[in-house]
């Protein structure tokens, strides 16, 4: 059976100060479309999977243009709905060298953020659908959003379809009144997959464990469903320069990666949405080993380094290119 994914989030705007400027020094921003969910959506359709994506956006040009940007990737948009009166956005200054980057979110009373209940017929848009992914973003963002949420996993678990989800902790979004830890626990229980690191995982779910080994047990026997979890471990020497590496947790096995040391950083942002959609493709293609999904993954994520925008528009011979230890950067004729 092929495999169909849908990816449910917020669609935004990203606003960035061009040439490593800060948004002090800008006369002008580049505007891009982003969001964590549709560039998975978007990575997807380039390892030439059935990538769909539901969002709620407004009936205005900035809402037709992005879901505009997201055809013209393959990504399939018709589940979207329409409403509210905004995207939210944010403002990019990219960092270089010793000087950070920083996000400036615009995000409140968004589309997504006001999302009645009932808007959105799951069971017609689950139709077919083999593959749910979310992240942590969507019910950080407002209340209506995190029960959106839990709607469509109380849909997609009675129709047996597998449930991913990627933390992505940001403390700035959480602003109604809940804790993370009241409401991602009741999401995480419908997930066959998780992705996270383990200061979220501590966060979300008050597992403070330094062996990762008995961090994936613990987490394992917290949410019954769950078949895999990976963790990203990521260390930033400074803006322009990490290493990266990830280790994948089945209930009775440990597969890591090699570490990448990446230098010359282009753009960060969406290199964590570039290893989502990575394990996706990877575990979902029943030929591949667990082994080869993380090393997959970690090199979506080390290439998207290398790509200006969040999307990460890599093929899969690319990617396995970099597995192989192709890393010269010799002109491809």
């Amino acid at each position: 059976m092929n495999s169909k994914i849908l990816c449910f989030g917020e669609l935004l705007v990203r606003l960035s100060a061009p040439n490593h400027l800060t948004l002090q020094q800008t006369h002008s921003l580049d505007l891009q479309f982003t969001g964590a969910e549709a560039n998975v959506a978007v990575a997807l359709a380039q390892f030439n999977l059935s990538a769909n994506y539901l969002t709620c956006v407004p009936d205005n040009e900035m809402g037709r243009m992005g879901l505009g940007m997201l055809r013209k990737y393959k990504v399939d948009t018709d589940s979207c709905v329409f409403g509210g009166e905004r995207l939210g956005l944010f403002y990019f200054e990219m960092g270089i060298g010793h000087r950070p980057s920083k996000v400036l979110y615009d995000r409140s009373y968004s589309s997504l953020a006001m999302i009645e209940k009932g808007q959105i017929d799951w069971g017609k848009v689950l139709e077919g659908i083999t593959w749910f992914h979310w992240s942590g973003i969507t019910p950080a963002i407002s209340q209506a959003a995190a029960d959106a949420t839990l709607e469509a996993l109380q849909a997609a678990k009675e129709r047996n379809i597998t449930i991913s989800c990627d933390l992505n902790y940001r403390a700035s979004l959480w602003k109604y009144g809940k804790h993370p830890s009241q409401i991602m626990p009741e999401l995480i229980r419908y997930c066959h997959l998780l992705v996270g690191d383990t200061e979220t995982i501590d966060t979300y779910f008050g597992i403070k464990e330094m062996n990762i080994h008995l961090l994936a047990s613990q987490t394992f026997d917290s949410f019954p469903n769950l078949q895999n979890i990976a963790l990203t471990f990521r260390k930033s020497i400074h803006a322009s320069h990490n290493t990266y590496r990830a280790t994948l947790c089945t209930r009775s096995n440990f597969f890591e990666s090699k570490e990448y040391d990446i230098v010359d950083i282009l753009d960060r942002l969406g290199t964590g949405d570039a290893f989502m959609a990575g394990l996706i493709y990877a575990l979902q293609k029943i030929e591949n080993t667990e082994q080869y999904a993380i090393d997959f993954a970690t090199a979506a994520a080390t290439l998207n380094h290398t790509i200006y925008g969040d999307f990460n528009l890599l093929k899969v011979n690319e990617i396995e290119a970099l597995m192989q230890g192709n890393t010269g950067g010799r002109v491809i004729r």
